[in-house]
């Protein structure tokens, strides 16, 4: 039986190009990844076995063939409602393209999710993907050689490509529409500290009660992470205040929604008791009860900008670029006027 017979019934490896071409591996190592000091008729042989055996299918032959994977990488830190809606963004732009989409989530195996990101480009880096969309990044991206575009980093837009939306404008809005109601007794639950987007819309909730006049108590700011418990915990503690607000303003919907059910098991009924407002308007907002006022963040389109910007940089050496998305706010029926 030959060689390259044999070959074939498994995956095929570089030791079998190597074998069958008679080269060494590092030969083929050298050709398949486009190196110096290889005689042009040893490289075409080698790419002739590369074919026949079908290793020219896998990442590393197609990369050594055309300087490119046609894959895109989306990084996120975790497959959450945020992260999902931006990668339907990063599908649909890509559909009809020669392109495909590896999503990988990068911190959920246990240690440090402090800079997840590079370890994972350190992982899928060089031949496996073309470039990467980075769903908040806690450090700025490492250099490694390819185009790399960040959507909603940690730190803000410090790195060379970055997709984001107005937080700030969102979290105004958000807060004036409460004000606009009647209320005056207004909790917030805080999103992560180590987000700037958390912050930003912080600081529009603090810029919308100082603008109408309003003393900012501390007290009604209250911690929720971005996270179920956390916001139980942070809505609890609001309601058990001595003179509790009338309206939440939760920095994300997963904890406004946590929000309306604490309020709820309580025996409050929102909005008559209790006003909600999120921020994200993932699908579940829509379809809560009840449904969720909210700052819309476009995530979808977010995707979407994230990797035509990634696809220009990678085909046209565009350069960095700060897409800023503007945010808006979708009344629902978890917001009313406060009871007299």
């Amino acid at each position: 039986m030959s060689t390259i017979g044999s070959a074939s019934r498994g995956r095929t490896t570089i030791t079998d190009v190597a074998r069958a071409a008679g080269v060494s591996v590092a030969t083929v190592s050298k050709v398949i990844n486009g190196r110096d000091g290889v005689a042009a008729a040893t490289q075409e042989h080698v790419m002739g076995i590369v074919t026949q055996l079908g290793y020219a299918s896998s990442l590393v032959a197609t990369s050594m063939r055309r300087s490119r994977t046609h894959v895109i990488g989306v990084l996120v830190a975790e497959f959450e409602p945020f992260a999902l809606q931006l990668l339907h963004g990063v599908s649909g732009a890509l559909s009809g393209t020669s392109y495909d989409v590896l999503a990988y989530a990068g911190a959920v195996s246990t240690g440090s999710h402090h800079g997840w990101e590079a370890r994972s480009l350190s992982r899928l880096g060089g031949t496996l993907i073309d470039g990467a969309v980075v769903v908040t990044p806690t450090v700025e991206p490492p250099e490694v050689g390819m185009p790399i575009v960040s959507i909603d980093p940690h730190a803000g837009p410090a790195g060379p490509a970055v997709v984001d939306t107005d937080n700030l404008r969102g979290g105004r809005e958000a807060t004036a529409h409460l004000i606009t109601l009647g209320h005056r007794r207004i909790g917030y639950l805080r999103g992560r500290d180590d987000l700037e987007s958390a912050r930003l819309r912080e600081e529009g909730y603090r810029e919308a009660l100082a603008s109408a006049g309003l003393d900012i108590d501390e007290s009604l700011i209250v911690t929720g992470e971005f996270q179920q418990a956390e916001a139980a915990e942070g809505t609890s503690a609001l309601l058990d205040l001595a003179d509790p607000p009338t309206a939440i303003f939760a920095s994300n919907d997963v904890s406004a929604i946590e929000a309306i059910r604490v309020a709820t098991a309580r025996g409050l009924r929102v909005p008559r008791d209790l006003s909600v407002v999120g921020f994200d308007d993932i699908p579940a907002a829509a379809s809560a009860t009840p449904p969720l006022t909210t700052v819309r963040q476009p995530l979808v389109d977010m995707g979407r900008a994230a990797v035509d910007l990634l696809v220009r940089m990678i085909e046209d050496d565009a350069g960095p670029d700060h897409v800023r998305m503007p945010s808006e706010l979708i009344v629902r029926a978890s917001t009313a006027a406060p009871r007299t």
